[in-house]
């Protein structure tokens, strides 16, 4: 059989990723890349996470950049950038340049200059500039308001519902105890959003404010001109060095570059422990029945449970039901039930309890939502309970949405057993870097609820790459193009970069100290492995007939831990490197992934590591037969490799994933 593609192993789909460039602006480092400026440093500390233009229809979706007439003019301490950018999508034409300098002082301007080439409905137009969680989250900050006034304020520490700053003209942070980066809008009224509502990884300032009305009709002929200046306050080192750890790899047209691996520092803290959260995996939803080989293959997942979804309105969800609870029986796990009600609710829910009756399925949790409530009121749990109790079953509600959609109508929690809300990498932007940015919200999602559920047993669920619906759409979605892929399928699904963010995900979930997690589904391409038939297109998803995916065998390696405990770890590079740390008695599993396309070298510092430790890879030399045969993947116990002083130092491929086994000393 002919074998995949690199890249195809790497990310899914057979195109190199978008070129890097390095720049500097006298003090500051950063990426341009794709027409957006990323990762602005100052040494090792990062000052601006990402800087760029948006056109959003009227239901938040972004009409793709297409780049063209770019020119790159750099010196060793300053840069000019121009560029032009189409913006088409349905009925939006929307043409903008772009002109970007950096001077050796460390000034960073960015200005937009659009036109409008067609009537269109839009919600938003212009320049975004995304401020880093880690080094800004708690911290106070100074805001110049559009009338003139000041604002001293902090950065929210957990996750805002409403916008922390309206009308802003300035804002300044610290960076070190002598400098400040000061970030001044002009063109529009601006405001912060806290994207961590959304999986995001920052704090989002963008112009037209969410009070005002939309979407709105822009006509033919509308010009948006809106510039951001990013000046330093203070006395920045004259010659700083460049960041030793942390430092994303750059790429070419020909693919990724081969540079000298990152050393990155991975550490592991035996003294702190949480709880393996319970996981399982969502019902297929293409409806076909799982075959006796797959089965076998989920057994090794030891899973908690299955998620099914029940339209209590639709008629055929009593053989969804059936469907389920037999693949649960097969697979000794217990079912996760999400009831969508209407106001129908009593005769829906006395058809549901009579049919649970009858198929005298485990049920672990019932997830109550209501189709025309985003957030879950206590009526309809109350009226759930009055039926369902008798299952066993933890009884709760949530959001079938976001974090968003939960802290702003909060869950009755006084009336329920279990919260809920989903999770996915997606809502704003879709390339690589973003999405593996999001990992740590993960965890912060959770913590930020506590705030309010207490100990209330949250679970996520379910955790997919892509979005299964638009809760914010303000009018109808357009038809999916039937050449291209259902919008809820990402071809990363089934490659190395899957499993990475797939590990990435259950780190920050355990670390949390979440009480479940459900990820994505059993079968096809929105799941773990591959229907025997393939997929329905393959030319676009390049899936194999009958095999896993690679987060197949990150989640098995976890479910070989099922009785066991999460050590708490940090990565000195979390945007390049995340891991996983499981021990059950004094066995001890070290899981990492490479989550970009440069090689990294990491050195693990785990006491209690034992002199000698079994090393194995899932990398692109054998992604491909791990893939079409997991059963000898997962016999072959890897490689001896010796330690020093409870240290090992190892290389991960790009995109690739570790596992180190050892007894406890």
């Amino acid at each position: 059989m002919p074998a995949l593609p690199q890249r195809v192993i790497y990310y899914g789909r057979d195109k190199p990723l978008p070129p890097r460039e390095r720049l500097r602006a006298g003090p500051l480092s950063l990426i341009f890349e794709s027409g957006d400026l990323r990762y602005i440093r100052l040494g090792e500390r990062e000052v601006i996470r990402r800087i760029y233009g948006a056109v959003r229809d009227q239901n938040w979706g972004t009409a793709p950049n297409d780049l063209r007439n770019l020119n790159i003019e750099r010196a060793a301490e300053s840069f000019l950038i121009s560029y032009d950018v189409e913006c088409r999508q349905d009925d939006i034409d929307f043409a903008w340049s772009g002109r970007i300098t950096g001077n050796a002082k460390g000034t960073i301007q960015l200005t937009m200059e659009g036109v409008a080439r067609s009537n269109f409905i839009s919600n938003r137009i212009g320049i975004c500039v995304l401020h880093p969680i880690r080094e800004c989250a708690g911290f106070p900050c100074h805001i110049v308001k559009v009338d003139g006034s000041i604002e001293e304020s902090k950065f929210p520490r957990h996750i805002a519902s409403d916008p922390p700053f309206t009308d802003i003209r300035t804002i300044s942070h610290e960076i070190t105890p002598s400098i400040r980066a000061e970030t001044h809008f002009e063109g529009e009224v601006f405001e912060m959003e806290d994207q961590r509502n959304l999986s995001d990884a920052s704090f989002k300032i963008y112009s037209t404010p969410l009070h005002l009305p939309f979407p709105v009709e822009i006509k033919e002929g509308t010009t948006v001109v809106q510039s951001i200046t990013l000046t330093l306050q203070g006395t920045p080192p004259v010659s700083p060095a460049q960041p030793t750890v942390g430092r994303l790899g750059e790429s070419s047209n020909d693919g990724p570059t081969r540079t000298t691996p990152n050393h990155i520092v991975f550490s592991v803290d035996p003294s702190n422990v949480s709880p393996l959260p319970r996981i399982g995996l969502g019902c297929a939803s293409h409806g076909r029945p799982l075959t006796d080989r797959q089965i076998e293959r989920l057994e090794t997942l030891r899973l908690s449970h299955f998620r099914v979804d029940l339209d209590l309105a639709d008629t055929r969800f009593e053989h969804v039901l059936d469907q389920a609870s037999e693949e649960a029986r097969a697979l000794a796990t217990s079912l996760e039930l999400a009831l969508f009600l209407t106001d129908e609710a009593d005769k829906e829910l006395r058809v549901v309890s009579s049919a649970l009756e009858k198929t005298q399925a485990s049920i672990a949790t019932c997830l109550v939502y209501h189709k025309n409530e985003k957030t879950t009121s206590a009526e309809w749990v109350e009226t759930a309970r009055t039926y369902l109790q008798g299952t066993g079953a933890l009884i709760g509600t949530g959001t079938n949405a976001y974090y968003t959609q939960f802290t702003q109508n909060r869950p009755p929690i006084d009336t329920i057993d279990i919260t809920c809300l989903s999770v996915n990498p997606q809502v704003h932007c879709y390339d690589n870097l973003s999405v593996m940015e999001t990992l740590p919200i993960h965890g912060q999602a959770v913590q930020s609820a506590r705030q309010f559920i207490g100990d209330l047993p949250l679970a996520l669920t379910p955790i997919t790459l892509r979005p299964r619906y638009n809760p914010f759409a303000t009018g109808p979605e357009p038809a999916p193009d039937p050449r291209e892929l259902p919008p809820q399928v990402d071809v990363r699904q089934m490659s190395l970069f899957g499993a990475g963010w797939t590990l990435g995900s259950l780190k920050y979930c355990g670390e949390s100290d979440v009480f479940s997690v459900t990820y994505y589904e059993t079968t096809g391409w929105r799941g773990v492995m591959e229907a025997p038939s393939g997929c329905p297109m393959p030319d676009k998803f390049r899936s194999i007939p009958d095999s896993v995916f690679p987060l197949y065998h990150v989640l098995a390696d976890v479910g070989e831990f099922s009785d066991g405990v999460i050590l708490a770890t940090t990565s000195t590079s979390p945007l390049q490197v995340e891991g996983l740390t499981l021990r059950a008695g004094d066995r001890v599993r070290i899981l990492l992934a490479n989550l970009d396309e440069s090689p990294a070298s990491i050195e693990i510092e785990c006491p209690g590591m034992a002199s000698c430790v079994a090393l194995k890879y899932l990398d692109e030399t054998n992604a491909e037969e791990a893939m079409r045969d997991p059963e000898k993947f997962r016999r072959d116990p890897g490689r001896s490799a010796r330690t020093s002083n409870q240290k090992l130092t190892l290389e991960l491929k790009p995109f690739a994933v570790g596992r180190i086994d050892f007894t406890e000393v």
